[in-house]
């Protein structure tokens, strides 16, 4: 009998053979020196054990094979015990960034049409106060007590408690998760991860990256640290906040980098920067991996300088949707940081196979099939595509944006795929990389041509008494006026601003694709996306650039 595709399969095996190595540290009580002691562990035994226990005592309540359940606990043992007893049930994990707007938030959830809602107590309260979720008719919490909730996790674990080996049967096409994307760029929106897709990224990932079982990770994306167990490698939870990864606690980071040899790091752009300005070196750490928007190249030099030499510093290119799609590694990425800061674009590596990843001519319109795409060729920018194992097919309950993502190819062996739409441009250079020139709606098309961000925005970025720029476009598509907004550096006084402006004209002035930019304007401080904290909220600027007259 095949073995059922999907991510815990590998869960029986590692706990047979690994029994007591631990799979997983979390934060838990604080030492006299105010960093946590990860005294909350699991082991490989532990971690399959009481996931069968838990998927045992949710079949027992309902929940089971294609039960959608929304998932709302922060990154502990229960988290990854629990969404590991769903995928062994064959339940399906809706999983919404609790950051988000609340009102995207109840939006979301009502379309996942829940049927449980597992969540910690305060996640009751708002299920209960604001209407989220009304759908859902099992309900249980991660408190010590059944308030607002049918039953609690641990009464869940007691009941499946001997019930033995929980693994249904789940094949390749079934749904596997709902995963709602981060919103940056509109209401979130929920992706049908089957489990195919799951098992394709994970062998996809130890591929690219050369992962081996028994390394320590620490990943700051606690989704990314679901992978790790099926890797064969030791998660230790950061004592941090995911949803605010420019706040965290470099310190912090450290000490647990150091108490456990990690040896490998996952985090987003702004997580990177917090690490790369606190400037102590990572001695132990072999891979770093950054994804969820460009890293900044000034951020991947100095990482590079604080990791060993033999290290490797990853920034994949993807979404939520497909990843990965490309890859690339520091030293090449800082090799070609004078290209990106005089208007290229930036870099983000070759396909990682079996992707096919091609550039169409940019539309906003619908496309049906493949033979209707127009495919540009290399140096020219368009819309960046890709079919391969991880594509996901749809968006659940969202028809239109799944008519405008997805294409549908016909192969020459009758057979059809799904070709994923990324909605970002980019190009081929004549090396066979791919360039990434920033997201198709943030485009500024002008009388005179288009405008894109990630080949304006760095050469600004140069100037050293600027954090970051955002291109933004106002007026009428086809005749936008392009507008520079810049967000000065935190040690620079506002009184300075028409100094750094007429250099930033300078800088302009010098570059094809910044000579037509001719307003600029100083804000205060970017709204940034919830989840990365590195996403710009260029809707938001351009609103406000409207609004200066």
């Amino acid at each position: 009998m095949n073995e059922p595709s999907n991510i815990a399969a590998s869960l029986p095996a590692l706990a047979a053979r690994f029994p007591d190595r631990i799979a997983m540290r979390c934060p838990g009580t604080r030492g006299p020196d105010g960093f946590a002691r990860f005294d909350l562990t699991l082991t490989y035994r532990d971690l399959d054990a009481r996931s069968d226990a838990i998927a045992a005592g949710l079949a027992m309540r309902g929940i089971g094979r294609g039960t959608r359940t929304v998932v709302m606990v922060r990154p502990s043992p229960e988290f990854f015990l629990l969404m590991f007893a769903l995928f062994k049930a064959g339940a399906v994990p809706v999983l919404v960034d609790p950051g988000i707007d609340k009102r995207a938030l109840k939006q979301c959830l009502d379309e996942a049409q829940p049927e449980a809602f597992i969540g910690i107590p305060l996640a009751h309260v708002a299920r209960v106060l604001l209407g989220w979720a009304k759908s859902a008719r099992t309900r249980i919490t991660t408190g010590a007590r059944a308030w607002l909730a049918d039953a609690t996790l641990a009464q869940v674990e007691r009941d499946g408690a001997h019930a033995g080996s929980q693994l249904a049967a789940t094949q390749p096409d079934d749904v596997a998760a709902i995963l709602f994307t981060s919103g940056s760029t509109g209401v979130p929106k929920g992706v049908v991860y089957r489990h195919r897709h799951f098992v394709a990224q994970i062998a996809m990932l130890r591929d690219a990256f050369g992962i081996e079982a028994g390394g320590v990770d620490l990943p700051t994306f606690p989704p990314f640290a679901l992978f790790d167990p099926a890797l064969g490698l030791t998660s230790i939870i950061p004592d941090m906040d995911p949803t605010k990864p420019a706040l965290a606690d470099p310190r912090r980071l450290h000490d647990a980098i150091a108490r456990f040899g990690v040896d490998q790091l996952f985090g987003s752009p702004a997580l990177m920067a917090v690490l790369a300005n606190f400037g102590a070196p990572l001695p132990t750490v072999k891979r770093v991996t950054s994804a969820g928007a460009p890293v900044p190249a000034g951020v991947v030099e100095t990482m590079r300088s604080l990791l060993p030499e033999d290290a490797q510093f990853w920034t994949p290119y993807g979404a939520t949707e497909c990843l990965p799609v490309a890859v690339i590694e520091g030293r090449e990425l800082q090799s070609t940081r004078a290209a990106t800061e005089t208007g290229a674009g930036t870099c983000v590596g070759r396909a990682v196979a079996p992707n096919d990843v091609r550039i169409i001519a940019i539309t906003d319109e619908p496309i049906a099939q493949w033979r209707d795409a127009a495919e540009v060729a290399d140096g020219v920018v368009g819309e960046i595509t890709v079919a391969g194992p991880t594509a996901t097919d749809t968006y659940f309950n969202r028809d239109a944006q799944t008519r405008a993502a997805k294409i549908r190819e016909r192969l020459a062996d009758g057979s059809e795929r799904i070709v994923h739409r990324m909605g970002d441009v980019g190009y081929f250079d004549a090396q066979g990389r791919l360039w990434f020139c920033g997201r198709k709606t943030h485009r500024v098309e002008t009388a005179e041509g288009p405008l894109y961000t990630e080949q304006v925005e760095p050469v600004f970025n140069t100037h050293p008494q600027v954090r970051r720029t955002a291109l933004v476009g106002v007026g009428v598509m086809g005749a936008q006026h392009p507008v520079l907004c810049a967000e000065l550096a935190a040690t620079v006084d506002a009184r300075e601003w028409p100094r750094v402006e007429r250099e930033l004209r300078e800088i302009g002035a010098r570059h094809p694709h910044t000579v037509r930019i001719e307003r600029f304007l100083r804000h205060p401080k970017f709204p940034v996306d919830i989840r990365h904290n590195a996403k710009i909220g260029r809707e938001k600027l351009a609103v406000w650039a409207a609004e200066q007259g």
